[in-house]
């Protein structure tokens, strides 16, 4: 059990009602048009994944929190790590829809990929983390990366303050590769 981050795929994104974001996609869109932007879109032909996304939410995230707090004013840290739909389209900000989902209570927050990829890149600069040697995209792959020895054998050649604090290494991979993987595939993604 536990909570995970997660694509969401196109049939749930439209499917309403307790197993689905139908609510939230017709929400977003609502509040999309009244802000004068295009709706978004999701359609299975585009860009269609080869799996999907899931990364369990498990280590601690106070070096992540606390790191964050140093190298990201208020506004971005609430961009980084305030939402509850992050969707591959840009925003200004974030967009709060008066619909719920089973993770966010009564309200759902929504965050575009690219200001949160744009945040977690400069928080991988900051830890020199070697994003060309941490897996995504694969069910799990990240988190058992981190959990069952890859982290460990990378730190071994690529030492780096990532290696210093896991946990916060994990954080800054997994936000980072979830907006890619957001925009990369055209898909939200959301906690379960």
């Amino acid at each position: 059990m536990g909570v995970y981050l997660v694509s969401v795929a196109a049939q749930d994104w439209s499917r309403p009602g307790e197993d689905g974001y139908g609510d939230v996609a017709v929400a977003l869109n609502t509040e999309l048009e009244r802000r004068g932007l295009p709706p978004y879109e999701l359609r299975q032909a585009v860009r269609k994944a080869p799996g999907w996304f899931e990364e369990k939410v498990s280590p601690s995230m106070d070096g992540f929190v606390a790191l964050c707090r140093t190298r990201l004013t208020d506004a971005e840290l609430s961009t980084l790590l305030d939402w509850s739909v992050l969707v591959p389209i840009a925003l200004e900000e974030e967009i709060v829809l008066p619909v719920g989902t089973a993770y966010s209570g009564d309200q759902t927050a929504v965050a575009g990929a690219p200001r949160v990829l744009a945040l977690a890149e400069r928080l991988a600069g900051a830890l020199a983390l070697p994003v060309d040697a941490i897996p995504g995209g694969e069910n799990l792959a990240l988190s058992l990366w981190f959990l069952e020895g890859g982290a460990e054998r990378t730190a071994r050649v690529r030492p780096g303050p990532w290696a210093e604090d896991r946990d916060t290494a994990f954080y800054v991979a997994l936000y980072l590769r979830a907006a890619q993987y957001s925009l990369q595939y055209g898909c939200p993604m959301t906690y379960s």
